[in-house]
């Protein structure tokens, strides 16, 4: 395993800190003691083939691994200098971590609503303060110019991309710290995929991303590091320019950005 780079600016701050995770579904281990750092305000990619553990680790940083009762976890993530295991409150956790499905994952509720829904469940209840909420999310997720005059349509009514946008205003909406995304291009179009991609990269400037993709140039285009994860370990985890540069230091690194597996 290659262990994370120590950047080289001072003030870069570590927001999640992974130490030996190891996660285990009944007797069968699919993370096997991974180990690395995400840096504030940076594009982590997560690549590798189906069934490496990619989407496994995501839902170890906020406990949402904790629904699938067969789960065995142990090592040490923290968020924030804390360790998630040991927070008390794990819907605050929830909170700061955002999470998108690779396939939209809408309520059955206005567009309003679906944005509007996370902020009044933490106690935001008047409309004054809730608008500026959906249109800055809408805006972020580039959905408001769509839907700013049908705001009290279904949102499941919407198209599959204009979903997977709401999807992520949603997530938006309670204001997380980090954004983890699990293929979130999977069921949709190129170029709505393509403007997502903007979003994320404005995204950058306000909160950290973690984004978990099958296609290797999506991670080219957006990401800072990218960290190769293969059969529940880390291969290499490096500036984005080295691993696709031809001087990624794992042969494997070489071959699947290559396409030569995958």
């Amino acid at each position: 395993m290659t262990e994370s780079p120590t950047p080289s600016a001072n003030d870069i701050v570590k927001e999640v800190e992974v130490s030996g995770l190891r996660l285990a579904y009944g007797g069968k281990e699919v993370l096997h003691g991974i180990s690395f750092d995400v840096y504030r305000n940076e594009i982590l990619a997560v690549i590798g083939p189906a069934q490496s553990g990619k989407t496994s680790m995501l839902r170890c940083l906020n406990r949402t691994i904790d629904f699938t009762a067969s789960a065995s976890v142990s090592g040490s993530v923290k968020v924030g200098g804390e360790d998630v295991r040991k927070m008390s409150d794990v819907f605050a956790l929830r909170r700061r971590i955002g999470m998108v499905a690779p396939l939209p994952t809408g309520l059955p509720l206005s567009i309003y609503d679906n944005v509007a829904f996370a902020p009044r469940c933490s106690g935001v209840t008047r409309k004054a303060d809730l608008e500026p909420v959906v249109e800055k999310c809408l805006r972020q997720a580039a959905l408001w110019d769509e839907v700013k005059d049908r705001l009290d349509s279904l949102g499941t009514a919407l198209s599959g991309g204009q979903q997977q946008r709401l999807t992520i205003a949603r997530a938006l909406s309670h204001r997380p710290e980090i954004l983890c995304l699990d293929e979130f291009s999977i069921a949709i179009d190129p170029v709505t995929t393509m403007r997502i991609e903007d979003v994320l990269k404005e995204l950058r400037e306000e909160i950290t991303i973690i984004l978990v993709t099958n296609l290797t140039q999506q991670a080219r285009r957006l990401s800072d590091r990218t960290m190769f994860l293969l059969e529940g370990e880390i291969v290499e985890i490096d500036a984005t320019d080295v691993i696709y540069s031809g001087d990624a230091k794992s042969e494997k690194t070489r071959d699947y950005v290559n396409g030569v597996f995958g």
